[in-house]
């Protein structure tokens, strides 16, 4: 009689990030006073979930640069120019996790780099895993929402102007959101 191992029972699932449902969110201090909010619309890429597990895998994803929106056409131009994130030479940010570390319960990090105006540094997101479903089209789709803080300098968005009072207009900690809704490849 001859063992033979059983076949592994780990699978993994490919999940489309939805940009119809999906938002990344940014927040940066004013004036040193007041925060300023903006999105990008132009979102896509993919979560690789293994076995049950909907926290474990990997997460790619890119930003268009472009679809920036700060709701002030004239900020949202100067936020696409050489100052900030120029969009012409460097149309995407993206975001490449390396690892996840669970936490407790639906909890857990996501690690890996954030390329922003061809500069990457790595980052850690703070995650949770918001549920799974199936929508009115029989699709099954997964919510997750992920928060982290980057220092903009880091990246190369340096521009600032120095206010009459002190400080300065644009202030340097960037406070990232990200609502998920990711679809189930058939």
């Amino acid at each position: 009689m001859t063992a033979t191992a059983a076949p592994s029972t780990e699978t993994t699932t490919t999940w489309a990030i939805d940009p119809a449902h999906s938002l990344v969110e940014f927040a940066v201090k004013h004036m040193m006073f007041t925060t300023v909010k903006g999105r990008f619309t132009g979102v896509s890429g993919q979560i690789v979930t293994e076995g049950e597990s909907p926290a474990l895998g990997t997460v790619e994803a890119e930003i268009d640069a472009a679809s920036i929106d700060s709701r002030d056409e004239k900020r949202d131009g100067h936020l696409r120019s050489a100052d900030f994130l120029d969009a012409e030479t460097h149309p995407s940010l993206s975001f490449v996790g390396s690892r996840v570390e669970p936490l407790a319960g639906d909890r857990f990090r996501v690690i890996g780099d954030l390329t922003i105006r061809d500069t990457t540094r790595e980052v850690t997101f703070d995650a949770t895993f918001n549920g799974r479903g199936t929508n009115p089209w029989g699709q099954e789709v997964a919510g997750y929402s992920a928060e982290t803080t980057i220092d903009r300098g880091d990246y190369g968005l340096t521009f600032n102007a120095p206010l009459a009072g002190g400080g300065v207009l644009v202030g340097q900690e960037v406070r990232i959101s990200i609502e998920i809704q990711a679809a189930k490849h058939a």
